[in-house]
């Protein structure tokens, strides 16, 4: 069904966000119904054709000033905070809402807010006492790291805001960003995550060329952002799966975030559609109250002028480190309803079930389907599918391996849901989970298992959701 999800601190709207990191230390109408059979009865993802994709050398120094040419400055926070959509746990009515729900630093309560506190609390010694975390000296260890650096992060709001690009597809504009890259000294170059299993997706990807000005043109993909994204939830307690749901944004049949640039090796990229065939002067929004029928729903503000766009970011898990990331398509249109992002057909390429094998183009990310939502967001323990639908906050889903932590990282998740089992539940085990062995370990041990009983496993559908920071 779907992916990934969201997420004050007591310091002051000034704090930057290098000095929080020296704190931290330790429509097109399309409605479905829902239910717990479709979910067992997705297509399973060894049906999806993967050609075998050989891989590849890095760039060479002439290709590489070629990509070069796409680099803008690093985005900085704009100087007025962006209005961003917050939602009340107790709200009724929030998934039928555009827009991006409950974010990841304007939640209450620590079931919705993963921000760590600084290393000073509890202690007998003021925070200017402490030195700077490690992760300064070594980003494998304890502390925050940036992994996104094209871009700026806003600590307090929980927001990235990124370089605007504009690109063409059939003559039409194309607002797009890009995240990630699938040459490391390309990632170097432009401050974007490298992944080398996007060099393995190009079967789910567009193709497009580099213009002269660094922009991509692509030979096709669009997306109408014009829908209205509803959800319907299921009754208290179990609102996964929803009884309906449409999602606000929806790609044609040739959409993928993903696309490889023909002129230029082949590299392949992370570019995920922000608007679509509008001018400039209709998506200014650098203040936020941002039209959502025009672009995307992650967006909390965007300037055309300055060509910057700010994105609200998406709480979760990596191997137990609470981390941010953007969720921008799914392959299924429950998934992007879910995750408030775009349906992006292409993406159902992907070869799914075979992570880490050779040539996987993709990590695991597991999601709960019934975890604890008692107490919304006061509940510390809270996370799952059910939750979200309930308070309108995300989910607290648990990723695979990701730059510092591992060398397998790939934006495009191929989502495993996970169930309590009632007599995990009956004996009070059901808890948060938040590291992905232990998920497997607790599958072995017959505590979870796939929605509605089922086999654990790919749930066969997968979510583009690029990492943009560590916590700690």
């Amino acid at each position: 069904m779907i992916p990934v999800f969201r997420g004050c601190f007591p310091f002051g709207s000034d704090l930057s966000v290098s000095a929080l990191r020296s704190r931290l230390f330790s429509s097109s109408k399309l409605l479905i119904l829902a239910s717990a059979t479709m979910m067992s009865g997705l297509v399973p993802s060894t049906a999806f054709a993967q050609k075998t994709v050989a891989a590849k050398p890095p760039v060479s120094p002439e290709m590489l000033a070629v990509h070069s040419k796409a680099q803008r400055p690093v985005a900085t926070t704009p100087a007025t905070t962006p209005a961003t959509t917050s939602v009340a746990a107790t709200s009724p009515g929030f998934n039928s809402e555009q827009g991006f729900g409950g974010t990841a630093r304007l939640s209450p309560g620590p079931g919705c807010n993963l921000f760590p506190a600084p290393a000073s609390t509890g202690a007998a010694v003021g925070l200017s006492y402490f030195g700077p975390p490690p992760s300064t000296v070594n980003p494998s260890l304890v502390g925050p790291v940036q992994l996104l650096n094209s871009g700026k992060v806003d600590a307090l709001n929980g927001t990235i805001t990124l370089p605007l690009y504009k690109g063409t597809v059939k003559g039409k504009t194309v607002w797009y960003i890009l995240t990630d890259v699938s040459d490391q000294g390309i990632a170097n170059e432009l401050g974007l995550n490298f992944s080398a299993k996007l060099g393995f997706a190009e079967n789910a990807a567009r193709t497009g060329t580099l213009d002269a000005n660094g922009n991509i043109v692509f030979d096709a993909g669009t997306v109408d952002f014009s829908p209205q994204r509803n959800i319907v939830p299921g009754p208290a307690g179990q609102e996964f799966p929803p009884k309906s749901f449409a999602p606000g944004e929806i790609g044609d049949k040739n959409y993928s975030p993903f696309v490889t640039i023909t002129n230029a090796g082949n590299v392949v990229y992370n570019a995920p559609m922000i608007a679509y065939n509008v001018d400039a002067s209709e998506i200014n929004f650098p203040n936020g109250n941002v039209d959502y029928s025009k672009v995307h729903d992650a967006v909390a503000a965007i300037d055309t002028v300055n060509m910057t766009v700010t994105l609200n970011l998406v709480n979760g898990f990596s191997f137990g480190r609470p981390v941010w990331y953007i969720s921008m398509d799914s392959s299924i249109p429950l998934a992007a309803a879910i995750e408030h992002n775009t349906y992006a057909p292409l993406m159902a390429s992907l070869l799914l079930g075979h992570d880490d094998s050779a040539f996987s183009p993709i990590e695991r990310i597991f999601i709960a389907t019934n975890g604890p939502e008692a107490g919304s967001c006061n509940n510390p323990l809270r996370q799952g599918l059910s939750a979200d639908l309930a308070d309108g906050f995300r989910p607290n889903n648990v990723l695979g391996g990701i730059p510092t932590i591992a060398l397998d990282y790939s934006p495009a998740w191929d989502a495993n849901l996970y169930e309590w089992t009632q007599d995990a539940i009956n004996n009070g085990y059901r808890g948060q989970l938040r590291e992905e062995f232990q998920i497997l370990t607790f599958v072995q041990d017959g505590l979870l298992t796939g929605p509605a009983g089922a086999p654990f496993g790919s749930s066969g559908f997968s979510i583009n959701c690029p990492i943009v920071q560590r916590l700690n």
